[in-house]
């Protein structure tokens, strides 16, 4: 059976930059998963993605399905034919359907009966068949936020469709999706090559294309653009600030990537530097430009998509662009300037946090109290505390926050420097906000440590109360990533606090709640907790995690140590049976419970067995619990070695379900406190074993 390569093309208006390269993605495997359960073999597949079109191209792609055995049971031998062996209608419509006559079926026995069946081999359809659906299934699970319409149709896509390419290697294949009919013309550059081109089949797509000014890779087209501004910064005698994010979206901005000088005027390198990179680079999509010593040049370079035949004409629009926005800035900078951080604070009231948890005076309230607690804790000093908890929102009311949004905390710690505050002061309002997305770096002061945990902290608590926690992919609060933050803050800096206590504390001071919310907030925390522990300790398994977690540790750092201990006493002989004597216990006890106020009698332990057991566990106690006490717990942990001769000599000998219900009892409450101590410091009976 002869294999091609097949090409599936959606040329569309500008796409959502943001969202381009996840389209091309998403279409490729939509693509290569149906040919897959249509039973279509194939090879690779590789995407494109330009801001007009996204695109699939699949190698060896078979021409049809690959025939197949089937096996269809029919009716019972029974109701297939009458007394004299001739079939009945049920044996004939069956034979039918199956497309052969009565005497090309199979017997089928079995210990339930014997049925007629029908054994054959089922065609594989041709490509040209089954392309459709795969095609408009693959596009209905596109990842497309918001569809829309456009025209008369009834097609919805992320922009207006203009065409569909289908192609298996030269042929067109009969495809209608979007509302449009599959050709073999795609589109080159809009002012480069403005006419349409007709592709002679799959395999030169990229080639006839680049031949048009449109680099299809958008891998490929990301290296030619940053080559390219990394050229036109070393021409200027100075370096990109190259981001990753914002090369992605210039690449999913442009088809034929051209790099372009400019420059602004050198006062308004008088701006913070983050102010500056923030106008140049998200706001107009430029790279800014630093000097060898880190300094910024005034320089930038963009990227336009078009090689203009008067590029100073491109670069002075450019630089007429950028230039009234660093103009807002510097207005803004001087304005705020005029008004201490205090006045800026006392307008916070006027700002409402949420409906429901009071303004941003009230948060920051909230988070001074709290922040006090935890300060105390970091070992920060209380009046650095106090006052950048009252000065930490301040910029919020600022005309250059306003305009640069971003850039809150970073615009206070500024603000807070020129009205001559603490360096700790002003450092703690900047990074309160840390850590601001994933691989952010973290407060390194304990003053800005706390402010940061409080911050977090009351914001859980406070959409927690209201009933609005995250759901699916919404998370509108952005409450997972206050809880990483806060995680992180705890365990990469070593910082073993009771986090439950400043959960509740922080619940108790919103102005709702729930009763339930405490817990909530704690078990949200443990849920993201799981996944970082992972992530540190890749040598832990899931169930190693999974015991000590069971255990609900108060401190994050306190568990983590737990499950380092524990990493290292799995490798111990005794691991493994103790292990399975708690899941013997844990399975005992969770049918039959004791009542909570039964303890052990130690007078009517009748056997031996019993009575080793009881004092070993007399003898252990003490010296475990000093040993978790003070966080020992690899001691505790070994300590616990002592148990696996008593308990196992314990079941071998000791019928736990007596008939007697006081024996019975009795021993239920052993067993209890067995599981307690063996729970000391993880819940062994979640590991293999």
């Amino acid at each position: 059976m002869a294999k091609r390569d097949l090409l599936i093309e959606i040329g569309a208006e500008e796409l959502p930059a943001a969202a381009l390269k996840a389209l091309a993605a998403a279409l490729g495997e939509g693509l290569a998963k149906g040919l897959g359960e249509a039973g279509v073999a194939h090879g690779a597949t590789r995407t494109f993605a330009t801001p007009r079109r996204i695109a699939a191209r699949i190698a060896a792609v078979a021409e049809a399905a690959a025939d197949r055995q089937v096996e269809r049971r029919g009716p019972p031998l029974a109701q297939a034919f009458d007394e004299a062996g001739a079939p009945k209608p049920a044996a004939l419509a069956f034979a039918k359907t199956c497309g052969v006559e009565v005497g090309a079926l199979e017997r089928l026995s079995t210990d339930k009966g014997t049925w007629l069946v029908y054994r054959g081999i089922e065609r594989g359809q041709p490509l040209a068949a089954l392309i459709e659906p795969i095609v408009q299934r693959a596009v209905a699970a596109l990842p497309i936020p918001k569809r829309m319409r456009w025209g008369a149709g009834s097609a919805e896509f992320a922009r207006p469709v203009h065409h569909v390419v289908a192609l298996h290697g030269a042929d067109v294949l009969p495809l209608n999706v979007l509302g449009l009919s599959a050709d073999r013309i795609t589109t080159g550059h809009r002012f480069h090559h403005p006419k349409p081109i007709r592709l002679a089949n799959a395999r030169g797509y990229e080639r006839r294309l680049m031949a048009a000014h449109v680099i299809a890779d958008f891998a490929e087209r990301r290296a030619a653009t940053r080559a390219a501004v990394e050229s036109a910064a070393r021409a200027a005698g100075a370096t990109a600030l190259i981001t990753e994010d914002l090369l992605d979206e210039v690449t999913a901005l442009v088809e034929w990537p051209v790099a372009v000088s400019g420059r602004f005027e050198e006062r308004f390198l008088a701006l913070p530097r983050e102010v500056v990179i923030a106008t140049v680079r998200e706001h107009q999509r430029y790279f800014p430009l630093e000097d060898a010593g880190g300094r910024l040049t005034g320089g930038f370079v963009t990227v336009a998509n078009i090689e203009s035949r008067d590029p100073a004409k491109v670069r002075e629009g450019n630089e007429r662009v950028v230039r009234p926005r660093l103009a807002d800035a510097a207005f803004f900078w001087d304005q705020d300037r005029k008004q201490p951080l205090d006045a800026l604070a006392a307008r916070l009231g006027t700002v409402t946090f949420q409906t429901r948890l009071g303004s941003y005076a009230d948060k920051t309230a909230r988070i001074a109290t709290l922040a006090a607690r935890i300060g105390a804790e970091l070992g920060a000093a209380a009046d650095a505390v106090a006052r950048a908890a009252a000065l930490a929102k301040a910029d919020l009311m600022s005309g250059l926050v306003g305009e640069f949004p971003e850039l809150q905390g970073t615009i206070g710690r500024y603000y807070a420097a020129a009205a001559g505050e603490p360096a700790a002061v002003a450092q703690a309002i900047e990074e309160h906000y840390r850590p601001r997305h994933a691989g952010d770096a973290l407060p390194t002061g304990p003053v800005g440590g706390a402010l940061a945990l409080a911050d977090k902290l009351d914001t859980l608590a406070g959409i927690f109360a209201i009933g609005e926690r995250p759901s699916g992919t919404k998370d509108p609060f952005a409450l997972r990533r206050a809880a990483l933050g806060v995680l992180r803050i705890l365990l990469e800096g070593g910082v073993d606090i009771d986090l439950k206590a400043f959960i509740e504390a922080a619940v108790a001071a919103q102005p709702v709640t729930r009763p339930e919310t405490a817990h909530e907030v704690f078990e949200f925390m443990v849920e993201r907790l799981r996944g970082l522990l992972a992530e540190r300790d890749p040598a832990a398994s899931a169930e190693m995690i999974d015991a000590v977690l069971a255990q609900r540790p108060r401190s994050p750092v306190d568990a983590e140590r737990r499950l380092a201990a524990l990493r290292r006493f799995t490798v111990l002989p005794d691991a493994a049976v103790l292990s399975a004597l708690n899941k013997r216990i844990v399975n005992i006890l969770r049918k039959n419970p004791p009542p909570a106020e039964a303890s052990v009698r130690p007078e009517a332990l009748a056997l031996a067995e019993e009575r080793t057991l009881h004092g070993a566990l007399a003898a252990l106690t003490g010296d475990i619990a000093a040993a978790v006490a003070g966080r020992d717990y690899g001691r505790g942990l070994e300590l616990l070695a002592g148990l696996r001769a008593p308990v196992d000599a314990f079941f071998e000998t000791v019928m736990v379900m007596d008939e007697d219900p006081a024996k019975r009892s009795n021993r239920l409450a052993l067993l209890r406190d067995a599981r307690d101590l063996l729970g000391a410091v993880a819940d062994l009976s979640r590991l293999p074993g």
